[in-house]
């Protein structure tokens, strides 16, 4: 497999696609697994699993939203084994280490401390970690390689399934993008957005309707309440503001938590131009 002109070579250890699997990239000399919970037990015994490294426990909170904490450890395995009985909430891990044993405990506390910088900023996982950790002081050689091995654990990541590093949208798109979305409408909605391949993202900054009309539908509400809730949408000067990028599940669900109404988010949701979002979905597939 290749990925960003890097070849990728996954092996699957019991022969399961669902089941234990390492990953390497070529031209690296680091080396990922990933192991379900349940095959910890099975692994004790992988004497690659004792060395140094930094793992990432995944799994879902009781609304089934995505999990992560970001951890180091000079022996993966000892680390793994004891929290098996202390955190309960995960349900595979995808951990790193060196083929060459030159990671350093220092190393491992940089790392740790970059990725969950990244983890955070992005914000596509809650993260369990209680406090952020701790960065280690290493001279600038040392960081410029530990930032090379933190662009392949984000590739690696990705393509074990978990885009936890991975921003919502390319940091250098504005609002004169030809391809942002734009809806205005009554009670203060001014939304900016883009289509994506799981629904609709609706930008950093967008203003969303400070009331809602009395036929706005519950589960609609409940989406917006949520998001009220976990201060994703915040109050600025008599505004709703989305202080995230923030990913729906369609572009109607979208539009109507911008609107504060019942939508039809493929009409909608209109290109400077006025194209709306079908009538350009539609173009585009004609010029495909």
């Amino acid at each position: 497999m290749k990925k960003f002109g890097k070849t990728i070579k996954l092996f699957l250890i019991d022969g399961e696609p669902n089941g234990r699997m390492t990953c390497e990239l070529s031209n690296w000399t680091g080396k990922a697994y990933k192991i379900p919970r349940l095959q910890i037990k099975e692994s004790y015994d992988r004497k690659d699993l004792k060395k140094t490294g930094i793992y990432l426990l995944f799994g879902k909170d009781n609304e089934g939203r995505n999990l992560i904490y970001i951890g180091e450890a000079e022996s993966i395995i000892d680390r793994l084994k004891q929290h098996i009985s202390q955190k309960e909430f995960w349900n595979e891990v995808i951990l790193f280490i060196s083929k060459d044993e030159n990671l350093n405990k220092a190393h491992i506390k940089y790392l740790e401390n970059r990725l969950y910088e990244i983890a955070n900023k992005v914000k596509r996982y809650s993260l369990e970690n209680n406090s952020t950790p701790t960065k280690s002081s290493i001279s600038e050689s040392e960081i410029a390689e530990m930032e090379e091995f933190i662009e392949n654990i984000k590739l690696l990541t990705n393509t074990l399934g978990h885009k936890v590093f991975e921003s919502l949208v390319d940091e250098s798109i504005t609002i004169a993008d030809k391809n942002i979305f734009l809806i205005n409408a009554a009670r203060g909605a001014k939304g900016k957005g883009l289509p994506s391949s799981n629904g609709f993202i609706v930008l950093k900054g967008s203003e969303i309707a400070i009331s809602t009309v009395n036929s706005m539908q519950k589960s609609l509400l409940n989406i917006r309440q949520k998001l009220i809730d976990e201060k994703i949408l915040i109050e600025e000067n008599t505004k709703l503001i989305l202080n995230q990028d923030y990913e729906f599940s369609s572009p109607s669900t979208a539009a109507a938590i911008v609107m504060g109404r019942n939508a039809n988010g493929l009409i909608e949701w209109k290109l400077k131009n006025g194209e709306n979002l079908r009538d350009f979905e539609i173009n585009v597939k004609e010029i495909n």
